[in-house]
């Protein structure tokens, strides 16, 4: 009976204290959300662009909610090019200084931030950029600037593109833990890393042309901007001619070699401010909450932008991963929204389940049936993230988009040799021949690898039909371009995979057109959970996430993307219409 007392005691001492913790979480939150964001911005500012956290195409935060703050680790691309365009009509905007360092951003994302940089400069307003490292993005967004500039002893890395393609035949073997692969017989390059040790001829072709097409993008880019030739930049990066700030100078590259405080009396006598003055700046993220309060485009007359990010997954979805279940409920709300005219699709996934792709386009077919539905691309849009795409009626892809890659495969991972070696055996017993699911601990059998065959062809065959659908071509003129082949943007839309080359202001603009709109607003979905709900499921999971950044620190974060990797494989459920390999562009 003491026990019992002891035991209840205790239980109602944590309630009351999580009770007293939450209490005063909610209240310091609710004096956080009180208070008005929006820095002042002073007369005669700088804009400092510096993005330190990594950039999505959507956050979907709500400003008025006080605990959407607590979430944040990372940047809407959406704000940070609304704040460049507020900041261009800004008259205590004199001028933007570029500062920044490893930017985590793929390549569209950074295309498009490089553009909206332009279109700012035709205010007539400086842009100048600094840093004591160029990383090569890092330099591709900062080479749109006025004036470029580098610390004396720094660094420039110039030197063309490259991807590494991580291959795991051998650790399969040697755990014990094989990936049985069931793919479309022409599929080449699918789940190559877990067959293989190293790349067929015929997926480094691939590669290579991708990477060729990307590249000469961007060196076509900078040497418009920089007045260097496009052969005399593709030397500098064979030779590396900007390898340290005299030959970066010596190239071009960069107009001079500064300290930061030299670097500031530039910035000071752009501004007229003397030199024993200190200079005005603001941030990029404090300017945000500023320039989100003024609506560059208005009117009751909407284009909804409905965002589908990360990987195709069945369920749900969250602002990372893309559910079936949020983007039709945002598609379904859009055109039954008699203000919403016109529907823009915003992709950018490497794709996933294969179900949940057939699933959301199916809504864009029954939303296509009311109202237009534009698509457009971001870095990437390949596989389940085309399948999503291809029923609309025009799609936009950026010049930088990785997209394509039709087909389709099943990963299953089997540990029949693993269970053999440390004395593990599994026995089945079932009603019917068919009754006994696939077990990890036994070998697959060739009767169960059939049926799974049959339903990777019979998908395959219906992801060409609806490619073939939406682009109004035969299946036979997909397949010829489909196999699992990646391309770029520039390729894709010669190929007709896209219609239009341009981003999503383009799209936004197509679709204003399309149902002959002059003036609009635009409405953003998903509408995502709000902090506070955010704040309940994840309280749980507090100790997982120190484990994972644990875990991640201690081992680095090379391992722990290999790790997290396999992770995602063996996690894998159903056909999958993904990128054939995780590629990461350097």
């Amino acid at each position: 009976m003491k026990f019992l007392r002891n035991l209840l005691a205790a239980i109602i001492g944590c309630l009351i204290a999580f009770s007293v913790l939450f209490g005063m979480f909610v209240i310091f939150a609710a004096l956080v959300g009180s208070g008005d964001d929006a820095k002042v911005v002073k007369s005669n500012s700088i804009l400092e662009v510096q993005i330190p956290n990594p950039i999505v195409d959507y956050v979907g935060g709500d400003n008025a909610d006080p605990f959407s703050g607590l979430f944040k680790q990372s940047q809407g691309l959406d704000e940070i090019l609304h704040a460049i365009a507020v900041a261009k009509n800004d008259d205590k905007i004199k001028g933007i200084s570029i500062l920044n360092n490893f930017m985590n951003a793929g390549l569209s994302q950074t295309q498009v931030i490089r553009r909206a940089l332009n279109d700012f400069k035709e205010s007539g307003k400086f842009v100048y950029a600094y840093s004591d490292f160029y990383a090569q993005k890092d330099y591709y967004l900062a080479s749109v600037a006025d004036s470029i500039f580098m610390n004396k002893v720094g660094g420039l890395d110039f030197k063309g593109l490259s991807s590494e393609v991580l291959f795991y035949k051998d650790l399969q073997e040697k755990t014990g833990v094989k990936m049985e692969v069931i793919r479309h017989g022409k599929y080449k390059s699918a789940v190559e890393p877990y067959l293989s040790n190293e790349m067929s001829d015929a997926n480094r072709t691939q590669v290579k042309e991708l990477l060729s097409s990307v590249w000469d993008v961007m060196v076509d880019e900078i040497s418009k901007s920089r007045g260097v030739s496009f052969e005399n930049l593709n030397t500098i990066a064979d030779t590396l001619g900007g390898r340290n700030p005299e030959l970066a100078k010596e190239s071009r590259l960069v107009d001079d070699i500064l300290f930061y405080d030299e670097y500031e009396s530039k910035l000071k006598s752009a501004t007229s401010v003397a030199q024993k003055e200190d200079l005005n700046y603001i941030s990029l993220e404090d300017y945000i909450p500023t320039a989100n309060k003024k609506k560059l485009l208005k009117g009751d007359d909407k284009i909804a932008v409905v965002y589908a990010q990360g990987e195709i997954i069945y369920g749900e979805g969250s602002p990372e991963v893309i559910g079936q279940d949020l983007i039709n409920t945002s598609l379904k709300k859009a055109r039954e929204d008699d203000n919403v005219k016109a529907i823009v699709l915003r992709v950018n996934s490497p794709g996933g389940s294969a179900l949940a792709s057939d699933i959301i386009w199916r809504e864009v077919e029954l939303t296509k049936a009311i109202k237009p539905v534009i698509v457009s691309m971001g870095d990437v849009a390949a596989s389940g993230g085309y399948y999503i795409a291809a029923g609309a009626n025009k799609i936009y892809a950026e010049p930088t988009t990785i997209t394509g890659s039709i087909g389709v495969f099943g990963v299953i991972p089997n540990g029949s040799e693993l269970a053999g070696n440390i004395g593990v055996n599994a026995e089945q017993v079932g009603t019917n021949k068919n009754s006994v699911d696939y077990s990890f601990f036994e070998p697959m059998d060739e009767h169960f690898r059939n049926v799974v065959q049959e339903g990777v062809e019979q998908t395959y065959e219906t992801f060409l039909s609806r490619v073939a659908q939406g682009r109004n071509i035969t299946t036979a003129e997909v397949d010829s371009i489909a196999q699992g082949r990646v391309w770029s943007g520039v390729d894709a839309h010669k190929l007709g995979l896209v219609d239009e080359l341009g981003g999503l202001d383009e799209a936004i603009k197509g679709a204003a057109k399309m149902v002959n709109l002059d003036t609009y607003g635009v409405k953003k979905y998903p509408k995502y959970k709000t902090g506070f709900e955010r704040f309940m499921e994840d309280f749980g999971g507090a100790s997982s996430k120190i484990k994972q950044d644990f875990i991640k620190e201690e081992i680095g974060i090379e391992a722990y993307s290999i790790l997290k990797e396999v992770k995602v494989a063996m996690n894998q459920e159903g056909v999958q219409a993904r990128m054939p390999f995780v590629m990461s562009i350097k």
